[in-house]
């Protein structure tokens, strides 16, 4: 015989050994989660509050519930219901009035340019990237203005505009007077965007014009035929909105934009470097 028939045959498994071994697990793997990035519990407070806000539960002029009254409904502490209240007080949603006393508040549509002006100076952005922006934001707003501006908007643009011709007249030159004219270049622009009645192209502008407009005094006091070339670019913009001439309009703020770049080339300044900030 050439083995005992109690031997297992090739490739058998014994009894035994399927009885006491378990069956392998699939190994896990645990690279299919992420770890959850949870928001603090401030942060969720304020985006509630936020949210009530938005959704018109909480109107403008309506009382914040109190620290305590907001920290008992969202389980909390009232140091977190304050550091949330703080958040929303940042994004100008609620005003201390009365005191100590926190209300529902409406921002202005200029409320947030400064804070997005600074956004634009961390991001490194260049006067190029702002013109870009603003050559076509500032004549669509003027074509907008031609059909939307009120008696009483086209009376403060006139107003303006004679107030730089004025000032110019003096001829003075001087470093206070080229301010004052920067000051009503900025006054005239803000006052087409007004007039365009479009909200969103008003948001969208304000921030642009705080950053490139103070470049204007450099290229006043560097190109002194730079004053003369604006106010007959202000009036043409406003001659052709008082007639409702919406492409005129858009037509004199293109070429209005075109050759505040042209006197920003020709004072030596880089348009490839980061904008700086206001003074």
């Amino acid at each position: 015989m050439t083995g005992s028939t109690d031997a297992p045959r090739r490739g058998a498994v014994a009894a035994s050994d399927i009885r006491g071994r378990a069956p392998a697990r699939p190994r896990e793997d645990a690279s299919m989660f992420s770890r959850l990035q949870l928001a603090p519990a401030y942060k969720q407070v304020s985006t509630e509050i936020e949210r009530s806000i938005l959704s018109g539960q909480l109107r403008p002029g309506m009382p914040l519930p109190t620290e305590q009254s907001l920290a008992e409904r969202f389980g909390v502490h009232r140091s977190t219901v304050r550091e949330a209240i703080r958040q929303v007080e940042q994004e100008g949603l609620v005003q201390r009035r009365e005191g100590r006393r926190l209300f529902v508040a409406l921002p202005g549509l200029y409320d947030l340019a400064p804070r997005t002006a600074r956004l634009l100076m961390l991001q490194q952005t260049t006067f190029a990237e702002l013109w870009q922006v603003a050559v076509t934001l500032e004549p669509l707003a003027s074509q907008l203005a031609a059909q939307n501006a009120e008696p009483a908007d086209l009376d403060e643009l006139a107003r303006n505009t004679e107030l730089t011709a004025a000032l110019q007249a003096e001829g003075r030159n001087t470093l206070e007077d080229d301010q004052r004219l920067v000051e009503l270049d900025v006054e005239f622009h803000a006052l087409v965007g007004r007039a365009s009645r479009n909200r969103p192209l008003m948001l969208a502008r304000e921030p642009i014009s705080l950053l490139y407009n103070p470049t204007l005094l450099q290229i006043h006091q560097r190109l002194p035929q730079s004053k003369a070339r604006n106010l007959a670019a202000h009036r043409g913009i406003l001659d052709a909105l008082q007639r409702r001439d919406g492409a005129a309009a858009a037509e004199w703020t293109r070429k209005h934009m075109v050759d505040f770049k042209k006197g920003f080339e020709m004072t030596g300044l880089d348009m490839a470097a980061p904008i700086a900030a206001p003074p």
